[in-house]
């Protein structure tokens, strides 16, 4: 399907990632990782704002006391300014070895945070969950680049991405004790390019962003494709739902070319010469998306 794409902000963003819409600000929030920025996009004023400038942010979401909670490089920080912060949790993971080094993090139901480590060179990462009273419960091992995280409308699913592994799994959630159990493969990506952030909508279909596949795909709760939604940048990295009536796809690039080497997982024929990103694109659906949770930290 054909869709209005716009491109909205162009800051160059070395890995452009994790948007989040403000529904009180109706703003949208996003982060580049390497560039170590938080963007404040204003879609009324078309500017673009740095609100953060230095720890390498890798997903936050809004708190519900006010602020922001970040899961970054150097650990999870309360943040309401680069001026006023506190981090909460950092050095390894409780009872394991892995650093508390995020590359993405949604908030979830209960009001925890939900994150995905990036500390061990894409071999041995953890999905982790850090809950209000800052324990953590590890939900996952061994993944090769933990990824976009997701629930389904009705909060009996839970979502989690493997990069390297090209796999989307789904879990089983108990809302009563937030028990995750039950892995399983929704989808296992053939395509060119790895699935990498992703979002669901109101209808329970997931959208993946497709690093190197300059898309957005649609699959329905099966696993099975819907619809893509094409963008002129290689590395579409995350997909988020915003607007006054959240129909409106905000989709962040990166401009990432790792020295201008190849790093060896790229697909078969891949084009280093094309325009891989580093902006924020919207694209205005025919289809809703639902409300993002908030964390309850005080």
């Amino acid at each position: 399907m054909e869709y209005h794409i716009e491109k909205l902000a162009s800051p160059n963003a070395v890995v452009g990632e994790g948007p989040v819409w403000s529904s009180e600000e109706k703003k949208i929030y996003w982060t580049d990782i390497y560039g170590g920025k938080l963007f404040r996009f204003d879609p009324l004023n078309k500017t673009n704002e740095i609100i953060h400038d230095g720890v390498q942010v890798g997903g936050f979401r809004f708190n519900e006391s006010g602020g922001l909670i970040l899961g970054s490089w150097e650990g999870i920080i309360l943040w309401n300014s680069d001026d006023d912060f506190k981090v909460i949790k950092e050095g390894l993971v409780e009872g394991t070895n892995i650093k508390i080094r995020v590359n993405d993090a949604i908030s979830g139901p209960d009001g925890s945070f939900y994150c995905g480590t990036g500390a061990t060179k894409w071999q041995n990462d953890l999905v982790f969950r850090i809950n209000p009273n800052h324990s953590i419960d590890v939900i996952d091992e061994g993944v090769k680049l933990c990824n976009g995280m997701g629930f389904s409308p009705d909060e009996t699913i839970f979502y989690s991405t493997d990069s390297l592994r090209k796999t989307i799994y789904k879990w089983d959630y108990n809302a009563t004790s937030k028990a995750i159990t039950n892995k399983r493969v929704l989808v296992k990506y053939e395509g060119d390019g790895i699935t990498d952030g992703m979002t669901v909508d109101s209808e329970g279909f997931i959208w993946s962003a497709i690093w190197w596949g300059s898309k957005v795909i649609r699959f329905d709760p099966e696993g099975k494709v819907e619809r893509e939604v094409h963008f002129p940048a290689t590395q579409t990295s995350c997909p988020m739902f915003g607007g006054e009536d959240l129909n409106e796809l905000y989709v962040t690039t990166a401009g990432a070319d790792f020295g201008g080497e190849p790093t060896g997982i790229e697909p078969p024929g891949y084009d280093f010469s094309a325009y891989r990103g580093g902006d924020l694109f919207k694209a205005t659906l025919d289809i809703q998306g639902k409300p993002e949770y908030k964390t309850k930290f005080s």
